[in-house]
This record gives structure tokens, sequence and C-alpha cells, in this order.
């Protein structure tokens, strides 16, 4: 299990909770179990968010590893330079 900080305005689509637990090995099955788990994540998903995970902001890394103790945080996209 991961667990996953869900950040800022994200957290209105858990019910207020600031992490939540979740199986996966990598962004798309993190990002599909979530939208199971929370529903109303869903429409922000759609619209796009980024994941930081152990320090690093990824975009649509759909593939990318996620270990059971790596540190994750599921943000909305993160725009400008």
């Amino acid at each position: 299990m991961v667990k996953v900080t869900i950040w800022g305005s994200l957290r209105s689509a858990t019910d207020g909770q600031a992490e939540v637990e979740v199986d996966a090995r990598n962004f798309k099955e993190l990002l599909d179990q979530l939208e199971t788990k929370s529903p109303g994540l869903k429409p922000q998903i759609d619209r796009g968010v980024s994941l930081a995970l152990d320090g690093k902001i990824y975009r649509e890394a759909w593939f990318t590893e996620i270990g059971p103790d790596s540190e994750v945080i599921l943000m909305p996209y993160m725009i400008g330079g």
C-alpha cells in the first residue's frame, strides 16, 4: 500500500482526508485507485494533476514506479516556470 498525501483543494474531494492509502505500483495505477476510492477526485484527475514522488514533481508520467515507502503527494497541475 502507498500512502498518498492529498494537497490543498483536492482534499474536498476526499471528504477532507489529508492522506489516502491505495495499492499502486505506478502513477497510472495510483490515479485509477484514487478515482475508485474517492470518485470526487475524477473531475480534477481528468483536468490534470501532478504527483510529487520523493521530492520530484511529475506530470503525466504514467509508468513512473512508486515504491511502498515513497513519499507521494497528489496536487493540481503545477503551472509556471
